[in-house]
């Protein structure tokens, strides 16, 4: 399973490796973006699996970012209650988060990834030389969730990220694949612990609690983010941005500490304020609809310094409201 963005450079190559081995492969091509991880898409590739004679033994490649990954894992975990599937990531972002973790789903028109299951992928292939062919914005949605493990989990990576941003933003091999290296490692070791999110693993979710619901927002009104399209990168660097203010003026987070995740996003060409105003009503009602809620409250990651952070589900209306305030403020 792939989309017609990657099928060019990648597919041919991807089904002769696959005859290579020994082993018959029937391709799926489908559009790119977010509007093939639906319920819909997912019951017609269920039709196509049926007609390919796919049973319990076979396996489902996603070939592609974090999109098709989702949606491959996904098809997978539900398919005759499950059958294995591999990751084969070609975005930065798949290659450093989505494909990691085994967290697998489509959207539902209320809510972003609302859908899903847990299946671990069988394997996991991120090849860096891939990130070459990648679009600006799709590596800069990468870089973002590259920070966003600095920040929750590794002042050291912290370091690196501004000594190398240029490097990074250049697609140089060697440092891509170090960076890609150390943030599986941060995932993997956090996973490890939590597979199901019932407490550690929530911390991956640092600027998502914010950012899921301006990404909703923005593609329910076709409108733009931050200036530019909107992609899950930069949704997560304005929540990160929103999500840093609420700990910096609970007194948790040092002013000098909010200012370089700030300064860093903006470096690697990701908003860090909005170009427009959002109803915090409905980014409150989404918030409340998503997965991270429990019993009627959010849970929010927040930054003590960088490398460090803590959850809480005491976040009030009036914080969210004045973090979506800070946004608004070029």
């Amino acid at each position: 399973m792939t989309d017609a963005n990657v099928a060019g450079p990648y597919l041919e190559p991807a089904m002769a490796a696959l005859h290579d081995a020994g082993l018959a492969g029937r391709a799926v091509t489908l559009p790119p973006g977010e509007g093939s991880k639906t319920l819909a898409v997912a019951g017609d590739l269920y039709d196509r699996m049926l007609q390919a004679g796919l049973d319990r033994g076979s396996v489902v490649v996603g070939l592609g970012g974090g999109v098709m990954t989702d949606l491959a894992g996904f098809v997978a975990a539900t398919y005759m209650r499950g059958v294995a599937w591999v990751a084969v990531s070609t975005s930065l972002l798949g290659q450093v988060d989505a494909s990691v973790g085994g967290k697998t789903g489509v959207d539902h028109p209320a809510c972003k990834n609302l859908i899903g299951a847990f299946h671990q992928p069988s394997a996991v292939l991120a090849d860096v030389s891939a990130l070459a062919t990648l679009p600006e914005e799709e590596l800069r949605t990468g870089l973002a969730e590259v920070l966003k493990h600095a920040m929750i989990r590794d002042a050291g990576l912290m370091d690196r990220l501004e000594a190398d941003a240029d490097a990074l933003l250049a697609r140089d091999p060697q440092v891509l694949e170090d960076v890609v290296a150390r943030n599986v490692e941060i995932k993997a070791e956090v996973v490890s612990a939590d597979e199901r999110e019932g407490g550690l693993r929530r911390i991956l979710n640092y600027g998502h609690t914010v950012g899921h619901a301006l990404e909703s927002l923005a593609l329910a009104s076709d409108g733009s983010l931050g200036g530019g399209p909107p992609t899950h990168g930069r949704a997560v660097a304005l929540g990160m941005v929103a999500e840093a203010h609420v700990a910096q003026a609970r007194g948790l987070l040092p002013a000098e500490a909010a200012q370089r995740q700030r300064d860093l996003l903006a470096r690697f060409g990701l908003p860090v304020a909005l170009n427009e105003p959002v109803d915090p009503d409905r980014c409150l009602d989404l918030m409340r609809h998503d997965k991270k809620a429990a019993a009627g409250r959010l849970w929010f990651v927040l930054p003590e310094a960088i490398g460090k952070v803590v959850q809480t589900n005491d976040v009030t209306d009036d914080e969210i409201r004045a973090a979506l305030m800070v946004l608004e403020k070029r």
